[in-house]
C-alpha cells in the first residue's frame, strides 16, 4: 500500500500544499502567499490564475522536500478556504472575474433588500445560513449581473460557477471534473442542507442557472485523476472538505457535542450536533460538518471574520511589530487590566452580531497607550469574540466543557493561556497543529483505503498542552464586560 497522503491546503492569503506519512506526520510543505485586493471600500478579491499557480507551485514543492516520488503518493486530499466564489469559462478555463473573498461586504444592500422581503427565514430554515454577504449565493449573483455578458453566456451553459475546491480540481483535472463536496456545498447559500441539494427555489431568488453549478459529493469520494504532467504522476482526488469542517476532521471531531476552534485568517468555531440539524437561536449558522457514505453529520457554527488578519494588520500596516511571534512577548509586558480594546470590525462582525456595516475600532488609549497595549488588545480581541461564540452556544443550552484549538495563532501560549480564562473551560491543543491539512488528508486517506474508519483516524489524535483556567471569575468579567461595551459603540446602529 502507498504510503503518503498530499493535503492541499487553499487558505485566504496563502496556499500550502503538506505531504503526509499514514501516522499524520509531515514529510514535506511548500506555502506561497499571494496578494490581497480592496478595491473598494469592504471589497476584497484575489487573482485567480495566482490561487491555482501558488497551489501548484506549493504541491511540487512539498513533494519535492519530501523526498517522496510522485507515484508513492496515495491520494490528494483538498481542503479550501470557504465561500469564495469564482466563475470561469467552461471552454478555456479562465475566471471571467477576480475571485470575490468570503470577507468581501459589496453584497451586504442586496442582503438588506432581501431581508426586507421576508427571505431570511426561507433562507435560514434550507440553507442554516444567516441571509449575510459572506456567503456565495450573492457573489455569484453580482459576477453574473456586473461582468459584461456573463449572464447570457451562463444561460447558455458556456460558464461554471465553484468554490476553490471546485475550481482547483477543475483544473487539476484538466477541466473533466465540476465537483464539490456537500460542506462547501452548504456555504453557498444555494444548498437545500435537509435534502442535500441544490435548492430549485434558491437558485430563482438569486437568478442562478443550474448549469452553471457543479455535482456535490460526498467528503470522501472519487473525484477525478490529476494530469500527469502537474505532479508528475496520474494521482487520484479522493477527499474534499471546507476548511473549517477539515480542521474538525483533523481534530477527531466525530462525536456529538465535541468542538474545534481554528484561529487562522479568521477564527471558527465548530460543534458537532451529530446526524440532526440544531437550529441556533443565537444567529450561529448551521453547516454540514461532513457526509460519508451517503450519512450526513452536521455542525453549529460561529464565524469570526478577523483572527489572525488582525495581527497581519497590526504587523504590515500599523507596523507595530516585525513578527507576529513578537505578539507574546510584547502581551507578556502588558498589565493584565489594560483598559484599551480593539474591536477589529474591518469587514463587518461576524456571529453573533453579523453586522457587514460596523467598522474597526480602538477604545481605552490613554497617554501612556503604546504597541504593546494595542497588540495584546489585537491578541485579546480573538479571545473575546471567541466568547462571544461559546455566549451564543450556551444561550441554545449547551456548555462547552472542553475545546479543541489549532491554526498558526495557538502556537501564542499566551492567547491560548487567555482563552482558558476567559472561557472557563480547557482548551487542548494537539501534538499536530496542521490540523486542517490533516484532515483533508484523512478524508481522502478514507475513500483511499489507507484508512478503515473514523474510530481508526481517532487513534492517531494526540494532545499536546492541556490549558486550564488560572483567572479568577472577577477578572474574567470585567475584561468580558469591557468587551461588551467597546463592541456596542462600534455597531453601525451606535
Amino acid at each position: 500500500m502507498k504510503q503518503t497522503l498530499l493535503a492541499i491546503d487553499q487558505g485566504t492569503t496563502s496556499s500550502r500544499a503538506l505531504l503526509f506519512d499514514l501516522e499524520g506526520q509531515q514529510l514535506g510543505v511548500g506555502q506561497e502567499e499571494f496578494r490581497q485586493h480592496f478595491p473598494a471600500d469592504g471589497w476584497v478579491e484575489h487573482d485567480v490564475d495566482e490561487i491555482w499557480q501558488t497551489t501548484l507551485n506549493s504541491c511540487r514543492k512539498a513533494i519535492s522536500t519530501s523526498g517522496v516520488n510522485s507515484e508513492d503518493i496515495a491520494c490528494i486530499g483538498i481542503t479550501n478556504q470557504r465561500e469564495t466564489t469564482i466563475v470561469w469559462d467552461k471552454t478555456t478555463g479562465q475566471a471571467i472575474h477576480r475571485a470575490i473573498v468570503w470577507q468581501d461586504r459589496r453584497t451586504a444592500s442586496y442582503c438588506a433588500e432581501l431581508r426586507e422581503q421576508g427571505m431570511a427565514q426561507t433562507i435560514q430554515e434550507k440553507t442554516g445560513l444567516l441571509l449575510d454577504p459572506y456567503f456565495s449565493a450573492t457573489k455569484l449573483r453580482w459576477i453574473l449581473d456586473n461582468v459584461d455578458g456573463a449572464r447570457e453566456k451562463a444561460e447558455r451553459g458556456d460558464l461554471a460557477f465553484g468554490t476553490v475546491d471546485t475550481f482547483l480540481l477543475w483544473k487539476l483535472t484538466g477541466g473533466r471534473s465540476h465537483r464539490t463536496d456537500a460542506t462547501n456545498a452548504s456555504r453557498t447559500m444555494l444548498f437545500n442542507i435537509n435534502t442535500q441539494q441544490w435548492d430549485e427555489e434558491l437558485l430563482e431568488l438569486f437568478a442562478i442557472p443550474a448549469n452553471i453549478l457543479p455535482e456535490v459529493m460526498d467528503c470522501a469520494a472519487d473525484f477525478g485523476e490529476t494530469d500527469k504532467d502537474l505532479l508528475g504522476a496520474v494521482l487520484p482526488v479522493t477527499g474534499i472538505l471546507g476548511d473549517q469542517q477539515a480542521a474538525a476532521f483533523g481534530q477527531c471531531c466525530f462525536e456529538k457535542g465535541m468542538a474545534k476552534s481554528t484561529y487562522g485568517t479568521g477564527c471558527f468555531l465548530l460543534m458537532n450536533t451529530g446526524t440532526s440539524i440544531a437550529p441556533s437561536g443565537s444567529r450561529l449558522l448551521s453547516t454540514v460538518a461532513y457526509r460519508l457514505a451517503g450519512e450526513t453529520h452536521y455542525a453549529t457554527e460561529g464565524s469570526i471574520f478577523m483572527a489572525g488578519a488582525t495581527m497581519q494588520w497590526l504587523r504590515d500596516e500599523m507596523r507595530l511589530l516585525q513578527t507576529t511571534a513578537e505578539s507574546e512577548a510584547m502581551a507578556r509586558a502588558t498589565s493584565d487590566t489594560s483598559p484599551v480594546y480593539l474591536v477589529p470590525a474591518f469587514t463587518g462582525l461576524g456571529a453573533p452580531y453579523w453586522d457587514a456595516d460596523a467598522r474597526g475600532a480602538i477604545f481605552g488609549m490613554t497617554r501612556d497607550t503604546g504597541a504593546k497595549e494595542i497588540v495584546t488588545a489585537g491578541l485579546m480581541s480573538v479571545c473575546y469574540q471567541t466568547r462571544d461564540l461559546v455566549e451564543a452556544i450556551a444561550a441554545d443550552g449547551i456548555t462547552l466543557d472542553t475545546l479543541r484549538v489549532d491554526g498558526g495563532m495557538v502556537k501564542n501560549d499566551f492567547l491560548v493561556q487567555r482563552l482558558a480564562d476567559l472561557l472557563n473551560c480547557e482548551v487542548h491543543r494537539p501534538t499536530v497543529a496542521e490540523t486542517t491539512a490533516l484532515g483533508a488528508a484523512y478524508v481522502a486517506g478514507l475513500q483511499a483505503g489507507v484508512f478503515a474508519s473514523l474510530e481508526n483516524i481517532t487513534t492517531h489524535w494526540q494532545l499536546q498542552k492541556n490549558f486550564v483556567p488560572e483567572k479568577q471569575e472577577s477578572w474574567r468579567e470585567t475584561c468580558y464586560q469591557g468587551w461588551l461595551e467597546a463592541v456596542r459603540r462600534t455597531r453601525s446602529g451606535y
